[in-house]
């Protein structure tokens, strides 16, 4: 689920002057559709800019002067008069930080690094080449693209040296396509990229006849001519695609079923399944298979489901166990050869009319970050009487590992739930965790209904 902090909107100057100055400002209060170009554009007049860092789902950014005193102006101006940017009054501070650390030693624009490390946060829909060179080869000629998914879904894009910084501050922030695989935008190590195929995970855009495997996915339906809107930088504002449809665009999946293998004989079961794999996408079925022992099939709601399914959750640990899960060769799961698990339950489940589908409406697949199992999980819809040794007595309970941090979130006087984060001592914790207590029914004395505990992989690395 997509968190939704409430930025300060009063006045920061009392705020700034408790915080040492710094050539660091913190940004907040950004509109969704804000990208690196627009806050050069708004923010260069306080003095030069050598460096931005987005932060798209929390809408806030960090912003790097190269000296103190226009930092100073920038902060001063924000407490005394509004700035805008994009159209949105803006709100600053002073960073704790004295510099904004950049994930490689190739981060200087002026060093002439023409390669960007692309980092595609709550990728709904499938990213190949084509997906990113129609993104991208507008700002300037692509050379090259290589896609990698060791931590989520990256890549590498490469650029004549000039078009490089250009892309970076007209894409940095932006949408692939609306409310979801949102651009954070680096620069990469590599000075230049080795393709030895065209495919979808991999192109060279001067080598035309490079050996090709597999089938070349056709380029997205693009939207009207009005794509682009130019800025005073003549770079494009946003980056906002139409959601793709199955009958124009084909995905990695060609089956709506997932084959999952490794599953623990004791432990695992069909809801489990669902807990998992309900993050995402919807889950209509889940059988187990008789003739192949630990092996399930898991019907979801599309193709898209699926791929993602594979993406982050192929070839993790689940109770000692690795998963691998690929795509079936069956399109539908058919209730045949029930039988009884190990722990009592049945083989074959439907799920089509559970509520605890997340990925029912547009609107609600939209609120869903789509991340990586990690080792902090978000918690949310838990009743306020609920603290922090109940939760821990639910994992002792439920035969699971404990927590070894927790937060709780600022929630409204009247709000009839809170939300926070659970750190665990590894990624293989968290996600046996959410395996098991996903959808947990919390029952409150004299409560009429139970709360669901919902979990879910949050974008936090640790608290």
């Amino acid at each position: 689920m997509k968190l939704v902090f409430s930025l300060c909107s009063q006045d920061s100057g009392s705020e700034a002057h408790r915080i040492a100055p710094s050539p660091v400002v913190h940004v907040r209060g950004l509109c969704e559709s804000v990208v690196e170009a627009d806050l050069v554009e708004a923010l260069e007049k306080f003095g030069n800019i050598c460096y931005v860092m987005m932060m798209p789902f929390k809408r806030q950014a960090l912003v790097e002067f190269e000296e103190v005193q226009s930092a100073d102006r920038c902060v001063a101006c924000g407490s005394q008069e509004p700035v805008y940017i994009a159209g949105q009054q803006a709100y600053f501070n002073y960073s704790t930080s004295k510099r904004i650390t950049r994930p490689t030693n190739a981060d200087d624009p002026n060093s002439g690094n023409k390669v960007l490390l692309l980092s595609i946060q709550n990728p709904l829909y499938p990213i190949t080449t084509d997906v990113l060179y129609t993104v991208c080869n507008p700002i300037g000629n692509v050379l090259r693209i290589v896609i990698f998914k060791r931590n989520g879904i990256q890549a590498m894009v490469e650029y004549p040296s000039a078009n490089a910084q250009k892309a970076k501050a007209a894409l940095n922030g932006a949408d692939i396509y609306a409310g979801c695989c949102t651009l954070k935008i680096e620069y990469a190590r590599p000075s230049r990229l080795n393709v030895i195929r065209n495919d979808n995970d991999s192109w060279d855009y001067t080598k035309p006849f490079l050996l090709r495997r597999g089938s070349h996915c056709p380029l997205l339906p693009l939207p009207g001519n009005n794509r682009f809107k130019r800025s005073s930088h003549d770079v494009p504002e946003v980056v906002t695609y139409p959601l793709p449809q199955t009958s124009s665009y084909m995905s990695h999946a060609s089956s709506s079923v997932a084959m999952v293998s490794g599953l623990h004989p004791a432990k695992m079961n069909c809801t489990r399944i669902f807990n998992l794999f309900c993050l995402y996408g919807n889950i209509e079925k889940v059988k187990f298979m008789k003739s192949v022992p630990g092996t399930a099939l898991v019907e979801m709601g599309d193709e898209y489901a699926v791929d993602r399914a594979i993406t982050h959750l192929n070839s993790i640990k689940v109770f000692s166990k690795r998963l691998n899960v690929c795509v079936s060769k069956q399109h539908a799961v058919i209730p045949s050869q029930v039988f009884e698990l190990e722990d009592g339950s049945s083989s074959y489940k439907d799920f089509a009319m559970t509520r605890n589908n997340r990925f029912t409406s547009a609107g609600q697949a939209s609120k869903n970050i789509i991340q990586p199992p990690s080792c902090v999980l978000h918690f949310y819809n838990v009743p306020p009487c609920i603290s922090e040794d109940d939760l821990q007595r639910l994992c002792t309970e439920h035969d699971v590992p404990g927590f070894i941090k927790y937060k709780v979130f600022d929630a409204k006087p009247s709000s009839k739930t809170i939300s926070g984060l659970l750190e665990f001592d590894s990624k293989t914790h968290a996600v046996e965790v959410l395996t098991v207590l996903n959808h947990y029914q919390i029952r409150i004395p004299n409560g009429s209904n139970p709360y669901t505990l919902k979990l879910c992989f949050s974008t936090s690395s640790h608290l």
